[in-house]
């Protein structure tokens, strides 16, 4: 009943409305900064006011947290990860909210989608602005008091200021300080962004495809008897699934045998290091890509259920377990890189990669032992590549990078810790204790560091103002 009563005083066309002019009040005239952080604070607020009533599990409650911390993120840092960790948050809040019903992964298309139609559907008024009579009686009062008076005393302004200069000059000489084509233009897109995210479009398709998306089967029976191949029956199919995942292992044992014995016994040269290990980790990433793509292929269906296929599922889960054993090689690897050269970005990004495809892995396993659909290895991996997106946002991986290469004293050249995010104190009492120039990098790190301390509120990073100008 609360809730019903919400959504009376706040209808659709409402909230995208107050959106528009909330987007425009934060950001006419500004830069994305703190304005941002806020505007996805009050749609976080409004999804959480008007529709708590579809806040059914814990799912929503961590989404809201993850938004306003997001939120935050991107207040202080303003950097491209907190960005995504902020859009991403938001967007699964409203659709989670909204179509609960829909498996995540459908959000990407729609995002895409509604990107596009919005433009077109914003001239469909009937879907979401109200009906021209008017029942509510402030409704009435202000057509009535406001809107027509001003209407009619507008045209008359313009009839009496043909007639007379003196009454003209009492409205018109002096100007406004508003860029207006700005003005029209923040609004335009606050408009269009409030309408997309207010009145995003689901086709039918969708729901006609989510049953496919489910984590469980839903027609055993069917799927049992049921063959890739036209041509080839479920024993044929079976052995040569068999005969693959066999050859397919002893190759495996093969390449993590040389791959190991190149990297642990070989001796390789200093110089040649960067590049074999860029080599040897894209080889392991196309490799646990296609492993995953082997699961998905012969576990798609009927070999889940079928009792002859028990040889099949040991030598998927030794399949499995290889790659397991390739990953945490190809992470010693970039581990002997790292204590070589030091720890950049990509480096890092090597970790949460080779991280994220062992969970796969994982998945892969239980989605063979409780006889899942591949979908649900998607639906996890969805959440998992969020949870991602979410630490990279939430931590200072320039700060960390930058003192633990000085504190191992690799990766200290100077333009390369100038190149860094968020480490300029480090970075600075490092240049000053050791006498080192960053040149250009360090020179366009400080010039950034001064823009934004010189920016509006609404414009800032707040993390830049909790750092010194530089004399």
């Amino acid at each position: 009943m609360q809730s019903t009563f919400k959504l009376k005083i706040m209808k659709k066309h409402q909230i995208i409305l107050a959106c528009t002019v909330v987007f425009t009040l934060l950001f006419y005239n500004q830069s994305p900064g703190v304005n941002l952080s806020i505007f996805g604070v009050i749609l976080t607020l409004f999804i959480s006011y008007f529709f708590q009533e579809k806040f059914v599990d814990r799912s929503h409650l961590v989404l809201v947290v993850t938004s306003i911390l997001s939120c935050f993120a991107f207040a202080w840092y303003g950097d491209a990860a907190s960005f995504f960790a902020l859009a991403l948050s938001i967007l699964f809040l409203q659709f989670k909210t909204q179509d609960g019903e829909l498996k995540i992964i459908q959000i990407f298309p729609l995002i895409f989608l509604n990107g596009f139609t919005s433009f077109g559907r914003i001239f469909m008024f009937n879907q979401w602005l109200p009906e021209r009579k008017i029942h509510n009686d402030l409704a009435k009062k202000i057509v009535a008091f406001v809107v027509i008076p001003v209407i009619f005393l507008g045209l008359f302004f313009i009839v009496y200021s043909f007639g007379s200069n003196h009454f003209s000059s009492l409205f018109t000489d002096y100007t406004l300080d508003i860029d207006l084509f700005e003005l029209i233009l923040i609004s335009a897109i606050g408009f269009y962004v409030s309408f997309s995210f207010w009145n995003y479009w689901v086709p039918d398709a969708c729901y006609d495809f989510n049953p496919k998306l489910k984590n469980e089967f839903t027609n055993i029976f069917e799927i049992k008897n049921q063959s890739t191949f036209s041509f080839l029956d479920l024993d044929f199919e079976r052995k040569s699934g068999e005969i693959t995942l066999f050859l397919l292992n002893i190759m495996l044992l093969v390449f993590i045998g040389t791959y190991n014995y190149e990297q642990f016994f070989e001796v390789v040269e200093k110089t040649n290091l960067s590049a074999d290990t860029h080599e040897r980790v894209n080889a392991v990433i196309f490799s646990i890509l296609m492993a995953v793509g082997v699961i998905l292929f012969y576990f798609k269906g009927g070999f889940n259920f079928d009792e002859k296929a028990t040889t099949l599922k040991k030598l998927a889960k030794v399949w499995i377990t290889l790659n397991v054993v390739l990953i945490v090689s190809a992470m010693i690897k970039n581990s002997e890189y790292v204590s070589f050269y030091g720890l950049t970005y990509k480096r890092l990004g090597v970790y949460a990669f080779l991280t994220l495809a062992i969970i796969g892995l994982v998945y892969s396993f239980l989605k063979i032992v409780k006889q899942k659909t591949n979908a649900y290895l998607v639906n996890q991996m969805v959440w998992y590549f969020y949870a991602t997106i979410l630490v990279c946002s939430f931590f200072n991986w320039g700060s960390l990078i930058t003192n633990y290469n000085i504190s191992v004293n690799k990766g200290v050249e100077p333009k390369f810790l100038s190149s860094l995010n968020f480490n300029d104190e480090v970075r600075r009492e490092y240049f000053a204790k050791n006498n080192l120039d960053g040149q250009y990098p360090e020179i366009t790190r400080e010039e950034m560091i001064r823009n934004y301390q010189q920016n509006g509120f609404l414009s800032k990073a707040l993390y830049y103002d909790f750092v010194e100008v530089k004399p």
